[in-house]
């Protein structure tokens, strides 16, 4: 038996901006493949976003409910944002956590950084446990409007159960502190 890895790569050839928005780009090229063929390839291009997981003392978690146009309905997650340019991960998942929830954490732990959509997206979250929180004053864009929610863990893993959270990033954050508070990872 061969010890060689098949060379699966994808070369682009030419490149090509369908939208460009205030979030996302929108491009579609044309990669040679590994067979020497060539075809297309569309993709969203994303800058990034971060996760927070706000733990209070007593195990409670810091969670939003916002309403999501793409599906026309309001969901529960934890606090989340875009990275902006230039910006370093932890420096934005500070930003964030206090713009939206007005909270502030003193103790921050860099957990995991995934891929969310690779089929379609370069899109990468990265995920922060915030601890030591102290209530503040939100700054919220003028167009982001939401409700702070405080929940037990295992009321938000039952809600995870029953399909009050049903959002990716949420339900991942999630599993990743029920492994943290139980020293799993």
């Amino acid at each position: 038996m061969k010890n060689d890895i098949p060379d699966l790569t994808e070369t682009g050839l030419a490149s090509e901006t369908v939208f460009k928005g205030r979030l996302l780009h929108v491009k579609r090229d044309r990669v040679r493949l590994p067979d020497g063929g060539e075809s297309t390839r569309e993709y969203i291009v994303h800058p990034g976003a971060v996760v927070v997981i706000p733990l209070f003392d007593n195990g409670d978690l810091l969670l939003e409910r916002q309403h999501r146009y793409p599906l026309h309905r309001d969901f529960i997650e934890l606090p989340a944002g875009k990275i902006d340019s230039g910006e370093g991960d932890l420096t934005c998942a500070k930003r964030e956590l206090e713009e939206e929830t007005g909270y502030t954490a003193s103790e921050w732990r860099e957990l995991t950084s995934i891929y969310p959509c690779i089929g379609y997206s370069d899109e990468r979250l990265a995920f922060y446990l915030a601890r030591g929180l102290t209530e503040g004053n939100h700054g919220r864009d003028p167009d982001e409007f939401l409700e702070i929610l405080r929940v037990p863990f295992g009321e938000a893993m039952d809600w995870v159960r029953d399909g009050r959270i049903c959002e990716t990033k949420t339900v991942i954050g999630l599993f990743w502190l029920e492994k943290v508070l139980r020293q799993g990872w």
